[in-house]
């Protein structure tokens, strides 16, 4: 795979019946890192070594990504599975809690997560996806429906498949370089391990089906309650699929909580602008 190894190591572990790759750096308690759609462990390379310096970093593939296990059944695809996988990889690693930071479906997973076992997450840190109640609201709007028709699009059997593979998997490019602010955030060398990620046997597929069961999970639960978890969220402003207003008045929901924008960026925040990000973390974090 062509990315640059630094001091990170690659491990496995069976969580939830599934076994699922890491990457981990550093010593202390856990901080557990959840990616999102079309990445892997690799979206977190900028945080990886910096927060090494403080906790045991444990950035995870999700289930039907890259290195990890890939079950066929649609169903395996859920919210509840997704959930029980987090709960099997903090208890199997042999720590009762972590901080856990998720982007996009990272974030959707990590949100659920903390609502179903609040006292294993010490803080939250989300980045660029919204709360599940405030992204239910969106849909509602037809902003939020136009940005989000790619949801529907995935729904289709087959076709979405075809068309990301087409052309070398040049839709895997278009994805992160048409939506980032600053282009330069991307090298070849990082876009071609997000191909050869997305073309790994059954991953396509699996990666699609997280889709494909949004409306049947418990992904849009609007009815949660007061999320207690102290909360970070980070947001890059010119999100193309997530309109800024999904942020709005997430302080209904959220007992503690904080936000940063970060202007001139886009859905891909940690990538396009990890100083910024970094250091708002640390600064959560009190390190």
């Amino acid at each position: 795979m062509p990315v640059i190894e630094r001091s990170w190591t690659h491990e496995y572990i069976t969580s939830n019946g599934v076994q699922l790759h890491y990457v981990t750096q550093g010593t202390g308690s856990l901080m557990l890192m959840l990616h999102g759609f079309p990445e892997f462990w690799y979206s977190w390379r900028h945080q990886i070594p910096e927060f090494a310096k403080y906790f045991q970093v444990v950035a995870l593939d999700l289930r039907g990504y890259n290195d990890s296990e890939k079950p066929q059944a649609q169903s395996a695809y859920v919210m509840s599975e997704f959930v029980k996988d987090i709960q099997g990889v903090i208890q199997g690693l042999g720590y009762e809690k972590c901080i856990l930071v998720g982007h996009d479906w990272g974030g959707a997973i990590a949100w659920n997560f903390a609502y179903e076992y609040p006292q294993m997450v010490e803080k939250l840190i989300i980045l660029n996806l919204p709360h599940p109640a405030k992204f239910a609201e969106g849909l509602r709007t037809p902003q939020q429906l136009l940005r989000s028709a790619y949801i529907f699009f995935f729904q289709i059997p087959w076709l979405p498949e075809l068309f990301i593979q087409s052309f070398n998997y040049q839709a895997i490019a278009n994805i992160f370089q048409g939506m980032a602010i600053d282009k330069t955030a991307f090298t070849p060398t990082d876009i071609t391990a997000y191909q050869e990620a997305a073309a790994k046997p059954g991953a396509l597929t699996a990666m699609l089906n997280y889709y494909r069961n949004i409306f049947q999970q418990g992904f849009l639960h609007e009815n949660r309650g007061i999320l207690t978890v102290p909360t970070l969220m980070i947001w890059g402003e010119n999100d193309t699929a997530l309109g800024k207003e999904l942020t709005y008045n997430t302080q209904a929901y959220v007992q503690d909580f904080q936000i940063k924008y970060i202007p001139n960026c886009s859905h891909w925040v940690q990538q396009e602008q990890p100083e910024l990000v970094n250091q708002y973390m640390r600064d959560f974090l009190g390190i």
